[in-house]
């Protein structure tokens, strides 16, 4: 039996979908609410395979409650933890880190308990290493360096990888996948679809730094081969491009065939900005819209590869332009 965690969200509902396409293992997931559920179900229909979604065996648990994930790992071989919380918002710091470290520490110790035969554990370019100054891309070898001002959201997503690496350490048979930025349909409201909305709405800024891309098929197919793989230990960056954040918002703004940004928010902006945005939240008790870390990502210019996973699975990864026609095509009605 398989069971995925998160499955109601952008990867895990993907990775149910693919699963029962590919695989005839029993396929168990999680939710904490009901209503959550419906988001997967949307989104079976949305690809036309809504005869699949009664085939998934759904289980009230909560990754950071014991007794629920007694019952959930009932009978269970292998395991995709996908499940985790994503902010940068600096008020997020204690749920982040309960969440992504507590949570992530709970699925492997219930993997040990329970005999799992792997572990697949859903991770970030967040929790990679940051370049020296001769080195040109991020690679699954890049050393974190804890001298260097991290956001809290990678802070957690780099402490849940110590916990798998530590189930690698206690015998458990461990795989780790870095995605950088995530595209993908039905889950607008949430990750890179809160940022398609607000170009879609006619968002005006852009900046020249960069980050890296992929298209959620991508993300649960190599999860899927992965774990059949005869690998362990192991972390593999996906990505398929590496592009300026101005590229891409204009990519995206002429496929919705609205206005492209005009204002360049240079770094001199981009930091009075995450000021001002305190001082408001501060004053008005406000949720932060922008905060340093996330000021200085927009800036950031450092490259990711995808060498290890391309050569050890020969994977060719969908061009973005071309997955982004697919799913961005609902959007411009």
């Amino acid at each position: 039996m398989i069971l995925v965690t998160g499955g109601t969200g952008l990867v895990g509902a993907h990775l149910l979908l693919h699963l029962l396409e590919n695989k005839e293992e029993t396929i168990r997931a999680i939710y904490r609410n009901q209503k959550h559920i419906a988001k997967t179900k949307s989104l079976f229909g949305y690809y036309d395979k809504g005869e699949l979604f009664s085939n998934i065996e759904w289980v009230l648990a909560d990754i950071l409650d014991i007794p629920s994930l007694e019952v959930a790992f009932e009978n269970v071989d292998y395991v995709f933890h996908c499940a985790g919380f994503i902010s940068f918002n600096p008020n997020d710091e204690e749920n982040l880190r309960k969440t992504n470290i507590e949570g992530t520490a709970n699925i492997v110790n219930f993997c040990i308990d329970k005999k799992v035969k792997k572990l697949c554990h859903v991770s970030s370019i967040a929790a990679l290493g940051n370049v020296a100054l001769k080195e040109i891309e991020v690679t699954e070898e890049t050393e974190w360096n804890p001298e260097i001002s991290h956001s809290d959201y990678a802070i957690s997503k780099y402490g849940a990888e110590m916990e798998v690496w530590r189930g690698l350490q206690e015998g458990l048979q461990v795989i780790v996948v870095n995605p950088g930025i995530i595209f993908g349909p039905g889950f607008w409201n949430h990750g890179s679809g809160t940022m398609i909305l607000a170009i879609k709405k006619g968002f005006p800024f852009y900046t020249y730094g960069s980050s890296s891309y992929i298209a959620v098929t991508d993300v649960v197919t190599i999860m899927n081969q992965l774990m059949d793989a005869d690998c362990s230990g192991e972390r593999f960056i996906l990505i398929s491009e590496n592009r300026t954040y101005k590229d891409i918002i204009i990519t995206i703004a002429k496929k919705l065939e609205v206005k492209n940004p005009r204002i360049e928010a240079s770094p001199f902006l981009l930091n009075l900005a995450w000021r001002m945005d305190f001082l408001i939240s501060k004053i008005f008790r406000g949720k932060r819209k922008l905060s340093k870390h996330s000021s200085i990502s927009l800036q950031n210019t450092e490259k990711y590869s995808n060498e290890k996973i391309q050569t050890y699975l020969n994977y060719s990864f969908e061009k973005i332009d071309t997955y982004l026609d697919t799913i961005l095509a609902p959007l411009r009605k």
